[in-house]
């Protein structure tokens, strides 16, 4: 959905001059169009914080269930994301550190030697409850120094924020105390779903499919999870956006996307390319919203999974001033 722009104004002053307007009714009606628009595209107030300035989650310990909207300030200069994951009923942060972290360190460590084969094997040591576990989404990638604004609704339960970005040396950035419990309560928060401007369709079956042309300017983008699946690296599909410069290579973009790659998911992304948020993995029948400002240039929607051309879970569009 696009706002009134300046040149609209500057055309249609001297038309109600020349033609003797005097319809007040036309005119508050327009006037009142484009404060609902306005409205529509205004991010909300009562958000819930996250700060990020090198590699921890700064916010609060405790929120109400239902709709949120988290606004995710990464102030580092590395590339980060946050992603909620419902923990099943007696486990902590304590059982992540202890049970599951030396799993994927030693997995990663075996891959990043070579050893895919023995790397992949290793996480047969996750314990059984890691199954339980209810990806719940969050942020997509967001660039240092940029803010993802994404409003998610979540159940009452113990979930751990964390994002397993890879540091240079191939280290998770959950292992360097991006690890976060968040507990959310029975109560209902009250808040109701943004209306969006674009509907987004994410599926692994049928890709990534959106309902309208996207044009510049403030957007509300939905994310609607037709269906959901662990793909060949373990994870979910979700939903991201990149702005992409000229020189920016998209066969690049689609390997780093794949964390069991060696070279996948780590510090620094490749160059020209810029992550402003999105929606992360989430269950079936789930929707999840994010806000955007969107400038002229070059953009892509991809999911962190491998093959993603392959799979249309990598759509590029452009913004045309």
């Amino acid at each position: 959905m696009k706002t009134f722009r300046k040149p609209f104004f500057l055309i249609v002053i001297p038309l109600c001059v020349f033609f003797n307007c005097k319809n007040n009714k036309k005119t508050d009606s327009i006037e009142s169009t484009i404060a609902e628009v306005e409205e529509v595209i205004k991010e909300p107030s009562n958000v819930i914080n996250v700060v990020t300035r090198s590699m921890e989650f700064q916010s609060v310990d405790t929120i109400f269930s239902g709709w949120n909207t988290f606004k995710y300030q990464n102030l580092s200069n590395e590339t980060h994301f946050f992603l909620l994951d419902k923990y099943p009923e007696g486990k902590t942060v304590d059982n992540a550190i202890s049970d599951i972290a030396p799993v994927f360190e030693e997995g990663m460590d075996l891959i990043n030697a070579g050893k895919a084969e023995e790397g992949f094997a290793a996480f047969g040591k996750l314990p059984e409850w890691y199954g339980d576990i209810v990806f719940s989404g969050g942020t997509g990638l967001i660039a240092p120094k940029y803010t993802a604004t994404t409003t998610l609704k979540l159940d009452s339960g113990y979930y751990i924020m964390e994002c397993y970005v890879k540091m240079p040396n191939g280290k998770f950035h959950t292992l360097m105390g991006m690890a976060k419990p968040l507990i959310v309560l029975e109560e209902d928060s009250g808040n109701s779903p943004p209306e969006a401007t674009v509907n987004i369709t994410l599926s692994g079956a049928e890709g990534i499919s959106y309902d309208k042309t996207i044009t510049k300017g403030k957007q509300i983008f939905s994310v609607f999870v037709k269906d959901q699946k662990p793909h060949e690296n373990f994870i979910w599909h979700d939903l991201n956006l990149v702005k992409l410069d000229e020189y920016a290579s998209e066969d690049a973009l689609e390997a780093w996307m794949d964390w069991s790659d060696p070279k996948g998911l780590i510090t620094p992304v490749p160059n020209g390319v810029t992550f402003l948020g999105g929606v992360n993995d989430m269950p079936a029948g789930k929707t999840g919203y994010f806000y955007v400002d969107l400038k002229p240039g070059k953009y892509a929607f991809i999911s962190e999974v491998p093959n993603t051309k392959q799979k249309g879970l990598f759509k590029t569009f452009e913004i045309i001033d």
